[in-house]
């Protein structure tokens, strides 16, 4: 790795890591936001709604703006939107304009995560870009990890403000240092798809919008009337795309087994995965009665042994292909829902620990591998749009998982006590916290079917061999 590919590397996770920690620091401060802004819980949970919403939405079409106007530049243009609306979230007097914000804020995130993984393929060959992606998953992890723990410092000594804040110095150095050295790359000459992206972005918004009403509201005449618009959309969408002459996605790349079913992996380890993490949070809040604080800080093992090993995961994958290593890492995290599962009301907090430690071992591998994997086999010309699509089903997934975990746990509580729970508001006692635990059992058991599933499409894809340039 020479000094240029360094550099960018080192911006590039600086983005990853930015994104990261301003998904897990604002969780923390709910309770605090909803009450200086004198908002009811549902509509603080907005905040970080309309973040899953744009990033699900947005990153496919931002993706292949990147391959038509220059990786480089969407790159440091998200680094600017995200900077700017990170002040005015922090300058926000009411829950309207901070959504609003949090709106623009996601955007310039999708820009980031978008096109980060094609700049990676840009300037790195396919036999390195294993440990390319390991460092970039480090980022992940290690931003995740400063979130859960400076949310809950700046929340408790300095106002829900500062988790904003914090992003505008971050920011702003990132972004000099992206307009210095994140430059180049070549660009497609097909012209963009504006009637696919709009087809795309209204199908998802639908979707993801039916979904969030179904977690807060259950089942309503809205959401049944939603659903199917957006999936009708979707269909609308395909269509157009097989059709035009410059689709925004590139199917007949995704025909390639490997690409296919490195991208459903993608989405049945996010949306299997990222539902344990939030049902664990529950148990440990609303059954044993941690903080926010306390009860990430549990899982905080998970992250920092993930951030250790993904850059020699990542290398790994380069030598041996992405279908051991990654296929390996969905069945250790199965092990640790396993692991999981055996929680109960009060049960030892070592479990926690331990299976912490193995979901770590696990994501480390499955990353990088799954990433590069992906980016290796995309075409040079449609590297934005691949990483884009990417980034979708990774956010569908999350999206999902939070449907899933809320949805399992209003089964067994009231919907609304299912929230305070999510936030660390409430603690469940006797016959409740009893029927909560037979909730989260269910779950896991169907996130543990859905690694499984991932763990299948990991293996589908067949053997790789990936050339030094």
């Amino acid at each position: 790795m020479d000094r240029q590919q360094k550099i960018v590397l080192s911006v590039l996770v600086l983005g990853t890591l930015m994104g990261a920690l301003d998904s897990t620091i604002v969780i923390l401060a709910f309770p605090v936001i909803a009450d200086g802004l004198h908002a009811d819980l549902l509509s603080t949970m907005w905040i970080i709604l309309v973040y899953l919403l744009i990033m699900a939405s947005l990153t496919v079409p931002l993706g292949r703006l990147g391959d038509l106007f220059g990786r480089p530049r969407m790159f440091n243009l998200g680094f600017g939107l995200f900077t700017v609306s990170s002040f005015f979230c922090g300058i926000s007097s009411s829950i309207t304009m901070l959504i609003l914000f949090r709106g623009v804020q996601a955007l310039g995130g999708a820009l980031l995560e978008s096109n980060s993984g094609a700049i990676i393929a840009d300037i790195f060959p396919p036999n390195a870009r294993g440990a390319a992606y390991g460092y970039n998953s480090m980022g992940w992890t290690v931003g995740a990890t400063l979130g859960i723990v400076l949310g809950g410092i700046i929340t408790t000594f300095a106002g829900w403000e500062y988790i904003f804040f914090i992003n505008v110095p971050i920011g702003i150095v990132a972004l000099y240092l992206g307009l210095r050295y994140v430059k180049g790359a070549a660009r497609t000459q097909a012209s963009l798809d504006l009637p696919g992206m709009a087809l795309l972005t209204i199908a998802l918004s639908l979707i993801s919008y039916a979904a969030i009403d179904f977690a807060g509201n259950g089942l309503t005449t809205w959401s049944t009337i939603v659903a199917p618009l957006g999936v009708f959309f979707l269909l609308v969408f395909a269509w157009h795309e097989v059709r035009t002459r410059t689709p925004m996605i590139d199917f007949e790349s995704l025909n390639r087994p490997i690409l296919k079913y490195s991208l459903l992996a993608a989405f049945f380890q996010s949306l299997g995965y990222l539902a344990v993490i939030f049902l664990i949070t529950m148990y440990l809040q609303g059954i044993r009665g941690l903080s926010p604080l306390d009860a990430a800080l549990l899982l905080t093992p998970g992250y920092v042994v993930g951030s250790v090993l993904g850059p020699f995961m990542g290398r790994l994958s380069d030598r041996l292909g992405a279908r051991i290593i990654a296929t390996t890492g969905t069945l250790v995290i199965a092990a640790a829902i396993f692991i999981f599962m055996m929680l109960r009301v009060d049960s030892p907090l070592s479990i926690v620990l331990l299976a912490s430690f193995v979901s770590g071992v696990g994501t480390s591998m499955f990353y990088p591998a799954n990433n590069s994997a992906i980016m290796a086999n995309a075409r040079a010309g449609d590297y934005g749009g691949i990483s884009g699509a990417l980034r979708m089903v990774q956010n569908i997934g999350i999206l999902g998982s939070f449907v899933l975990a809320i949805t399992v746990a209003s089964a067994s509580i009231p919907r609304a006590l299912a929230f305070e729970i999510y936030v660390g508001t409430s603690h469940l006692v006797g016959n409740v916290a009893g029927a909560f635990i037979q909730g989260i059992d269910a779950a896991l058991m169907v996130s543990l079917l859905l690694l499984l599933l991932a763990g299948a499409m990991s293996w589908s894809r067949g053997s790789e061999h990936r050339e030094a340039a």
